[in-house]
């Protein structure tokens, strides 16, 4: 089973402004469009990330998608300091949204524990909004 991150989509509203701010940072590299997204710390855990794994996105507290990772760099930033680049997948899969903490950087999360894709929840009708949803889950109302 591949192994996932979990980080916090700081400043994203919902699911469409966090694709509308991916698709300015959008970068084709070797024919391929990749969403680099910058963080301090480089997973030491990196092989089973790349083995399938995902980051999931916390969009105001609560886990709204998620994104396959595809590559690990390393880099040096503007002041000196080494930091990573994770290549994501352009694709933003939503997830079913799950009420979630806030913290800092980055963590693993198990696929046992991951929220499901929500295409394969098994709704019915039209979706729900990722915030009312949140909030009648949070009410253990669905």
């Amino acid at each position: 089973m591949p192994l996932h991150l979990i980080k916090l989509a700081v400043g994203i509203d919902d699911l469409d402004h966090l694709a509308a701010v991916q698709a300015r940072r959008a970068q084709t590299v070797e024919g391929r469009t990749t969403i680099p997204v910058f963080t301090r710390r480089v997973p030491k855990r990196g092989e089973e990330i790349l083995a399938g794994g995902s980051i999931y996105w916390v969009v105001r507290g609560s886990v709204a998608a998620r994104q396959r990772v595809i590559a690990i760099d390393t880099t040096v930033d503007e002041e000196g300091e080494s930091c990573c680049i994770l290549g994501m997948d352009p694709q933003l899969v939503a997830t079913v949204p799950t009420p979630h903490r806030p913290f800092q950087g980055w963590r693993y999360l198990n696929a046992e524990t991951a929220p499901r894709d929500l295409s394969e929840a098994g709704g019915q009708g039209d979706e729900l909004p990722a915030h009312l949803a949140a909030e009648l889950r949070s009410l253990g109302l669905l």
